[in-house]
């Protein structure tokens, strides 16, 4: 009988002087927005990072920076260079699905785990590490907003997380009021493994071997996965039919909580007709036997947690505020 998946393994802190590789294996960055991204690079090395810029990363071409081959092998590449520190791509964009047949995660699962540090379409490329690989990441700002003198301070701990500084709990932004999709009282607690990301991408990783809640689950030993989710584009019925589909390839099976932050979704399409995103997330969830958690501080509307793909947390509710705790370990 073969051994089940290994455990969740989590990076190292970074330091002074590590080197920080910035590829993009989804999107790259026409020239308007260099000006922005020498920035945000900037930033990097004022923190005291040495930035390794991809060969790809200044150009985007139908679509993403390079094909999708080459886009894998340059992310393969730094990911495991032992030189190399962290991975942070300047942003998402829409096609970091086609590198994933490309990767080898049997050899990233026998390498030491960095961080890989973003969201939106990134996290196509982290839930499959962590499934995959056992590597943890980290779901939170994107490279290209973090030069921002005006970055909110909620969105700003993420940088707390790269170097292990200060505890890891995080409240949410005093504008944040916490709902539950099923109406009443809000649960006081909620534990388990988090794992999530975009909706939009990860809901086309369901029945595949990049999106499997059995293996992640089989590296759990008992616990239960807490599902986040934020939405970036879709309208209500594609919601709908987004997390039925995930539904069906067990995402949902043994988990502790579900939770979702603000969509990003214009009003007029998540509000659109007699159908509203509301209405979607009820349809495909709302008979779920845990809590299903609304507007949190998750995703494409500001402020943003920094959440540790595969960390051990606990949810802290109380009075509509919310706390995220979460355990490197």
């Amino acid at each position: 009988m073969s051994a089940g998946p290994a455990a969740i393994r989590f990076p190292r802190p970074l330091k002074r002087g590590d080197v920080v590789a910035v590829v993009a294996p989804s999107s790259g960055v026409r020239d308007p927005m260099h000006g922005r991204l020498d920035r945000s690079l900037g930033m990097l090395r004022e923190r005291g990072f040495v930035v390794r810029e991809g060969r790809s990363l200044r150009q985007q071409i139908k679509g993403a920076s390079a094909s999708g081959r080459e886009r894998a092998a340059e992310l393969m590449a730094v990911l495991l260079d032992p030189e190399v520190a962290a991975v942070m791509p300047p942003w998402g964009g829409e096609l970091a699905i086609e590198v994933l047949e490309f990767l080898d995660f049997e050899h990233l699962a026998a390498s030491a785990p960095k961080w890989f540090s973003g969201f939106s379409d990134l996290s196509t490329v982290q839930v499959p590490l962590l499934i995959q690989a056992g590597w943890a990441s980290l779901h939170g700002p994107n490279l290209m907003q973090l030069w921002d003198p005006a970055l909110d301070a909620v969105s700003a701990r993420i940088f707390d997380l790269w170097t292990g500084a200060g505890d890891l709990r995080q409240p949410a932004a005093p504008s944040t009021v916490a709902r539950r999709l099923e109406g009443g009282d809000l649960p006081t607690v909620i534990e388990g493994r988090l794992i999530g990301g975009c909706l939009d991408a990860l809901s086309r990783l369901a029945g595949t071997p990049f999106g499997d809640m059995a293996v992640f689950r089989g590296r759990l030993a008992g616990e239960r996965p807490i599902v986040f989710f934020e939405i970036a584009e879709l309208p209500p019925f594609e919601v709908a039919r987004a997390l039925r589909g995930l539904r069906l390839a067990g995402w949902f099976e043994e988990v502790a909580g579900v939770v979702f932050g603000r969509s990003a979704v214009a009003p007029e399409i998540a509000s659109g007709g007699d159908f509203t995103e509301l209405d979607a997330i009820q349809r495909a969830l709302g008979d779920l036997p845990c809590p299903v958690l609304l507007d949190l501080d998750i995703g494409h509307v500001a402020p943003q947690w920094s959440i540790v793909q595969g960390a051990r947390s606990r949810l802290d509710v109380r009075e509509g505020q919310v706390a995220l705790i979460q355990q490197l370990e």
